[in-house]
């Protein structure tokens, strides 16, 4: 059984991610243009089908197939931004701005040359993606179990718990396929292809090889993600409440959508810079065998950590933003429960003292 106090915050919850364990709900179903109450899907009409129960294990695979789509496609989509990215960050002598980095790419290996990685890219971002929106969901969910009813007071805190504690197993689903995209990106001459590569490394430092990033990864990816989560849930929250002149549950699926695209690029811009330092780290770390992260943190200086940082706001903001909207069109598509932003439970006010 799953409390009333649950049930009620589940309802209020934003949209692209339900907090809370409860079970599906019945009530009235009208149009979406007409007067009505918040459900657990907003966005859904009433002629589509039965929603996916919230907290299935068919939810929490369909979730985790959103983020198989919403990352890998999108990280190899930016290979080329990517490429200049870490080119800049592991050799800023020869490559000083992303322009100058496009023609002698382009120069050296042809339009071609600007596809490197995209393999290890797109298999790696969607194991990556997988665990992330998975795991996400999941850990939401527990979390929210061990809060009660608070969990709507301390649902950013919720937030970050999460998305950091999915994140620590998506790095390490993605390490092997990001030190091979490195090497093949900044290493000129090493390796072409993932099939080259992988039994080059291999053959060269083991099974480490493909690891020791793993540590930097979190570095990089954990502060990533947390403000990726926190600050699109928090953004939708403001959105509604400020920009969008009319209720969540009167907005088409097409205007939501749009919300959800706006907030990811907001949260990506806050992503690109709170993790920038580490992904310079990872960057070089990959490029050269042997060296520590404490070692290529040295070497880059207070200065070096940054280099890069305009080419990489500009591709985790469209990133983010691209991600969140795929995310949330699977979950249209698939009917999973989609609440609208978070509201104080009657039941919450009454125990805080702030009914009448």
């Amino acid at each position: 059984m799953y409390p009333t106090a649950l049930t009620q915050l589940a309802r209020g919850n934003p949209f692209s991610s339900p907090l809370f364990n409860i079970q599906k709900v019945e009530e009235p179903k009208q149009s979406l243009h007409g007067q009505r109450t918040r459900t657990l899907a907003a966005a859904a009409t009433s002629d589509e089908g039965p929603e996916v129960e919230f907290g299935s294990q068919k939810y929490f695979l369909l979730c985790g197939f959103g983020g198989i789509l919403s990352c890998g496609t999108t990280h190899a989509a930016l290979v080329p931004l990517d490429l200049i990215k870490c080119r800049l960050q592991v050799d800023p002598e020869k490559f000083k701005s992303i322009g100058n980095g496009f023609r002698l790419t382009v120069r050296e290996d042809g339009v071609r040359g600007l596809a490197k990685g995209w393999a290890p890219t797109f298999i790696g971002y969607s194991m990556q993606g997988l665990c992330k929106f998975g795991f996400y969901e999941v850990f939401k969910v527990f979390y929210s179990d061990l809060l009660g009813e608070n969990t709507y007071l301390w649902r950013t805190s919720l937030y970050l718990a999460a998305s950091a504690s999915a994140e620590f197993f998506a790095d390490i689903a993605l390490a092997p396929m990001e030190a091979v995209k490195v090497r093949i990106q900044t290493k000129p001459g090493y390796a072409n292809t993932l099939r080259e590569c992988v039994p080059k490394m291999y053959a060269e430092e083991g099974v480490w090889a493909f690891y020791k990033g793993v540590v930097p990864l979190w570095m990089r990816q954990i502060p990533y993600t947390m403000m990726k989560f926190s600050c699109f849930e928090r953004t939708v929250e403001l959105l509604y409440k400020h920009a969008v002149p009319k209720p969540r549950s009167e907005c088409t699926k097409s205007e939501q959508l749009v919300v959800t695209f706006v907030a990811g690029y907001i949260a990506g811009v806050f992503c690109a810079i709170v993790s920038h330092p580490a992904d310079s780290v990872v960057s070089v770390l990959n490029k050269e065998s042997g060296s520590t992260a404490t070692q290529v943190l040295k070497k880059l200086g207070p200065k070096g950590v940054w280099k890069g940082l305009v080419a990489r706001i500009i591709m985790i903001g469209t990133l983010t933003a691209l991600q969140w909207f795929i995310y949330d069109s699977v979950k249209v598509y698939f009917r999973l429960p989609r609440p609208a932003p978070p509201e104080m439970p009657e039941s919450l006010k009454m125990k805080l003292g702030l009914t009448e």
